[in-house]
């Protein structure tokens, strides 16, 4: 039997380019098609990648497997809100629902992807140092993107437990850093000053798009059941980032520190969401070793060679070492 894949979200440059892949690089494992689908025309290339309009918040999702007889869904429409739009619960809660409600239904799926984020780990300053995937967020996901991805998750793992004929992989993912990207973290490091809080340094981990985009397809071709922690090797302060960069780092008072954010972010021209400024005061880390060993891929760019490589593409006077944009 021909497979099928279904990837959600392809308005997004970079998941346009993660379906691109999966379909060019298809036929080695018996994938026929990929149908990309999501509510607005994609202006990047698609390549073979077979185009639907169809928004993953109403039942029509249903038909397009049904019609397309499809067998693996990657779904990669949940999104920070100011990547795409302004406002995104609504697609990214009820979107992953209907999703999944016609997955329930579907009688050719066999495989579903989410692409999740380390975010559903929240920030406080009660986490521990390295976090493993049987880690529970102890703050910081009450509100804003972290809450959608905690109550994605959730309703994913509902799906396994309803449909144990599916195999299901969750892939969290850290902060992907790349010279196009809109998601929050990367706006706020082409800001001139980066706000920091006064007292603290935060670690931070960043994921190349290549390796991002790699990992996906793997979980598209291949059985690769499990949740998964996905980063690149090392660590980076906020100052290592700063200095690289050539930026100031403006420290702010802990008090009221959400309000001085967002009114400092306006006066910057950037955009500083309260899960950003959490991350921005306590930091993150994830143990990738599942990845290594069970999921069976290891990230070709490091921390320090993603941030690098972002950076060089800020500053063309920076010297590049040589990492793949």
């Amino acid at each position: 039997m021909s497979r099928v894949v279904l990837v959600t979200g392809v308005a997004d440059g970079a998941v346009a380019r993660t379906a691109r892949l999966i379909a060019d690089r298809g036929v080695e494992v018996g994938i026929e098609k990929v149908v990309g689908v999501d509510t607005t025309l994609p202006t990047h290339e698609l390549g073979k990648v077979k185009f639907i309009r169809a928004d993953v918040r109403t039942p029509v999702i249903g038909k397009v497997l049904a019609v397309e007889d499809v067998d693996t869904v990657v779904h990669l429409g949940v999104a920070p809100a100011s990547s795409r739009f302004k406002s995104t619960k609504e697609l990214n809660v009820i979107g992953t629902m209907q999703v999944l409600a016609a997955c329930q239904r579907s009688e050719t799926l066999r495989k579903f992807v989410l692409g999740s984020s380390t975010a559903v780990y929240g920030t406080s300053p009660r986490d521990p140092a390295v976090w493993t995937e049987s880690g529970t967020a102890r703050g910081g996901t009450r509100s804003g993107y972290p809450k959608d991805v905690v109550e994605v998750e959730g309703y994913v793992r509902g799906f396994a437990r309803r449909r144990p004929d599916v195999i299901v992989t969750t892939l969290r993912m850290a902060q992907i850093l790349s010279p196009r990207s809109t998601a929050p973290l990367a706006a706020y490091f082409r800001g001139p000053v980066l706000p920091g809080v006064l007292g603290f340094d935060p670690r931070l981990q960043f994921l190349h798009l290549a390796d991002a985009m790699e990992v996906v397809r793997l979980a598209a071709a291949h059985d690769r059941p499990g949740t998964f922690n996905i980063a690149g090797d090392g660590v980076m302060l906020l100052s290592q980032c700063a200095r690289i960069l050539g930026r100031p780092v403006a420290p702010l008072p802990p008090v009221a520190l959400g309000a001085a954010f967002a009114r400092f972010a306006r006066v910057m021209g950037t955009e500083i969401s309260p899960d950003l400024h959490r991350l921005l005061t306590y930091g993150r880390v994830v143990d990738t070793t599942a990845l290594r060993h069970i999921f069976g891929y290891e990230p070709r760019h490091t921390t320090r060679e993603t941030f690098e490589s972002f950076a060089a593409a800020l500053r063309p006077g920076l010297l590049h070492l040589g990492v793949p944009r």
